[in-house]
């Protein structure tokens, strides 16, 4: 199944303390993203888009504190206690988006392989818009570091408007736990999927 990555998720328990993350650790700051108002999310994208890795960004998420709570679960397990405490002492790397061609093909290959990767859900910002692969339970797959399909629809993406951040994404790795190594101003950074045991 033809997949890219698309982009990495970095989680935080407030965006103020993922955006200082982002300047401590990468030396750059994140540009502004939105909010997802039925998801109660809001977020920050950097571009770190490299030959290897083309249309690529980084989404720092937070769960918004002036959003409703939504009808559903958030995604990513942001829900999920364990998570929120381990957020608690600061941002890390927790999932990651692969980009696919068709997302109702490559559910139906999961589907075939055993794994439910959800149901299609459409959604848009200004001229960008797309559909991805969301659990009721909001739940990550975790089996084989599977990330959550998306599928834009158009041409419109984020690293269209993302300026040149400085940061580039080198090298990832997602079979045996997630992890990523970035080329930044402050030199090469390593990314480590942050752990957080689930029930």
């Amino acid at each position: 199944m033809s997949m890219e990555v698309d982009h990495l998720v970095i989680a935080a328990s407030t965006l103020e303390e993922g955006r200082q993350w982002c300047e401590q650790v990468l030396g750059v700051s994140p540009q502004p993203g939105g909010q997802h108002a039925w998801m109660g999310t809001h977020n920050l994208l950097l571009n770190i888009s490299a030959p290897n890795y083309p249309r690529c960004y980084l989404e720092i998420i937070a769960i918004d504190p002036s959003a409703p709570k939504p009808e559903r679960a958030r995604w990513f397990d942001l829900d999920q206690p364990a998570v929120q405490a381990r957020l608690k002492e600061g941002p890390g790397l927790l999932h990651w988006v692969a980009r696919v061609p068709n997302l109702d093909a490559a559910l139906a290959y999961w589907q075939g392989e055993g794994v439910d990767a959800g149901q299609p859900v459409e959604g848009s910002r200004g001229d960008m818009s797309w559909r991805l692969a969301l659990r009721d339970d909001g739940r990550r797959l975790r089996k084989e570091g599977l990330p959550t399909p998306i599928e834009w629809l158009g041409t419109g993406h984020p690293t269209d408007k993302l300026p040149d951040s400085g940061v580039q994404l080198q090298t990832f790795e997602a079979r045996d736990g997630l992890s990523a190594t970035l080329s930044t101003p402050k030199g090469e950074v390593e990314l480590q999927a942050i752990e957080a045991t689930l029930d």
